[in-house]
């Protein structure tokens, strides 16, 4: 069974059991500071979860599925071995306050044996256990959820852990929370020397989690504290890839097709070089495709390579993915394209921006080959002596240098060496030590960071005197573009958030449905009128109460000085703002809107530009 089929059989069986289909968001969070990346299914949900926003208003279900892009960072170590992996799809389907343990557990064993026919004697579920005495916050056995399962396995096959494998914790270090339920196939049916002790959660290789539902009870505070929802709900997620394994009966996600021909691409490529170490050339094989399929992914969901945030995770997969070639001049074609073909029916974006992301990776290959060519010496000049703990010499000069994490972090954010290329220039460093560093230099980042303007501070030197009046003007038709859509969709339309640079706007707004091509060409329509009536620009500052009163629209996410300054285009439109604009709407110039797509589960996404 084929990627493409298990998808479509996933949404289909959650389909028929009264769930609303929800199309994936991007790997980069909408108004969730929380995370730098997607991370799980339930991400987009969020809002729904605690309470904030009403999925029938919103979506018109309590019953929602998903197949999620998701990336994940924390077991990139991991990557190379048979299952883990840093990007992957994830199968999710979800409750808000409908049903709970009873048919989650329900749905997924007749979605697994009747819909998948999974041998029912390959399958064990585990249960959460309860919170080990002296916990600060205590949390009892779920014992529902093991009764539940007793309708299904005998109960040797149903195992209690701890909240350590058992309690799903949120995203971020905030967020909903609560016990999980997962379901293990059993690869090989064999124990190991542990015996009957030979369980679910065995680091053995004998099983491999499919499955996680999570009861989905409690929200947990920056401090720790755990309260209860609004709601009782449910989040699932299960690994498309790991599936896929299982239903084609191979060895690792690495021989499925979502590997398979990425890999070919890696590795008939002569600048790869094979070593004759099979395992060692396995492992190398696995790191390049999972990390370019990961880097195409990121980059075509508008990251882009940095020293920072979303950025700095690129730029490191990818360096990390050129480290696994032995000869430089790598033909970055292969594994982009072969990305491309294998998804771009399902994520049509692929293909779109096959071209800005290739040129992008042959910048950054070019980028990384000076460093990769750095002198040792001209390496170590750029530490402190404290930065360098020893030194061991041998007759051809110094081979192994061992140096503070710091130290490595100073080489990283100088010259961009990833860690694997440190390593193999010789240098030595805790990597734990080094990933402070990192956290560190986000925080003074966020912390010292100068105002700005949908990501651009107008003031910036990297900006030209054009540029910054093309930003005004899209700015601008913002506001435009904000009440025509009110006027074509109705006033349910709320703006969740923006993002300008020179070349276009971008505009995310709640709207539970994709816009038609007319009704894209009425919103479009009326901005140009707008802007042909050349419409004065004006502001008043008020307090906030007084302006919201006035029926100014605000974006709510955002926090505003009290006074306010209010900007008027015309009598049509009058909103909140701080941001630039043009005196009059003639100045603007033509509107143009170049796509409009979902990027979260009722928020749609609007790029345009002038002209």
């Amino acid at each position: 069974m084929k990627l493409a089929e298990i998808r479509k059989k996933f949404l289909k069986f959650f389909a028929s059991k009264k769930h609303a289909l929800i199309a994936s968001s991007t790997l980069v969070p909408l108004n969730d500071p929380t995370v730098l990346l997607t991370t799980a299914g339930m991400q987009q949900f969020k809002p729904y979860f605690l309470g904030e926003r009403d999925p029938i208003k919103d979506l018109r279900s309590r019953r929602l599925a998903s197949v999620q892009k998701c990336f994940r960072t924390s077991d990139i170590n991991e990557v190379g071995d048979l299952t883990h992996l840093t990007f992957f799809e994830m199968l999710g389907n979800f409750s808000v306050g409908d049903y709970f343990k009873k048919e989650g557990i329900a749905y997924a064993w007749e979605f697994l044996t009747k819909t998948l026919k999974v041998p029912t004697q390959r399958l064990w579920a585990t249960f959460f256990k309860g919170s080990p005495a002296g916990k600060k916050n205590k949390f009892s056995a779920d014992q529902e959820a093991f009764e539940h399962w007793q309708k299904y396995l005998p109960k040797n096959k149903i195992a209690g852990f701890g909240p350590e494998e058992n309690f799903w914790g949120p995203p971020g270090k905030t967020g909903p929370c609560g016990p999980c339920t997962e379901i293990h196939y059993d690869l090989t049916q064999t124990p190991c020397e542990k015996a009957d002790a030979c369980l679910p959660n065995c680091e053995c290789g004998r099983f491999v989690e499919i499955w996680n539902l999570v009861f989905m009870e409690y929200f947990k505070s920056t401090s720790g504290e755990y309260s209860e929802l609004p709601h009782k709900n449910i989040d699932t997620g299960m690994g498309l890839e790991r599936l896929a394994m299982i239903l084609q009966a191979k060895a690792s996600v690495f021989q499925t097709e979502a590997f398979t021909k990425i890999i070919q691409k890696i590795e008939t490529d002569p600048r790869f070089g094979l070593t004759g170490n099979s395992l060692e050339d396995s492992r190398r094989l696995r790191i390049a495709s999972d990390h370019f399929k990961g880097a195409v992914f990121l980059r075509a969901d508008e990251v882009r390579f940095s020293n920072k945030e979303q950025g700095y995770i690129l730029r490191r997969i990818f360096r990390r993915a050129c480290d696994q070639y032995l000869h430089p001049g790598m033909d970055l074609s292969r594994p982009v394209r072969a990305v491309v073909r294998e998804y771009q029916e399902v994520y049509p974006d692929l293909a779109n921006k096959q071209a800005e992301i290739l040129a992008d990776f042959q910048k950054e290959y070019l980028a990384y080959e000076k460093v990769r060519n750095l002198n040792l010496q001209v390496l170590l000049k750029q530490l402190p002596p404290e930065g360098i703990l020893s030194q061991i010499a041998s007759p051809e000069g110094v081979s192994k240098i061992h140096i503070t994490g710091k130290a490595a972090f100073q080489l990283f954010s100088t010259y961009g060496a990833s860690i694997d290329q440190l390593k193999q220039k010789g240098f030595e460093f805790a990597e734990a030590e080094f990933e402070l560093e990192m956290e560190k230099h986000r925080t003074v980042s966020r912390a010292g960071a100068e105002s700005k303007f949908g990501g651009h501070g107008l003031n910036s030197a990297a900006l030209s005197d054009v540029e910054r009046e093309k930003i005004t003007r899209l700015h601008t038709a913002t506001h435009l573009l904000q009440q025509a859509l009110r006027d074509v969709l109705g006033e349910t339309v709320k703006q969740e958030g923006s993002d300008i640079n020179p070349e276009r706007l971008r505009f995310d707004f709640r709207f539970a449905e994709k816009l038609t091509p007319e009704q894209i060409a009425e919103v479009e329509e009326i901005v140009n009128e707008k802007i042909d009536g050349d419409l004065p620009v004006t502001f008043q500052e008020m307090p906030y109460a007084d302006a919201i009163k006035s029926g100014a629209l605000a974006f709510f996410k955002e926090k505003y000085p009290d006074p306010v300054k209010v900007y008027s285009v015309g009598d049509y439109s009058k909103e909140l703002c701080g941001g630039p604009h043009v005196e009059r709407t003639g100045q603007i110039g033509e509107f143009k809107i170049l796509s409009e797509k979902s990027v979260s589960a009722g928020i749609r996404r609007i790029k345009a530009t002038v002209a």
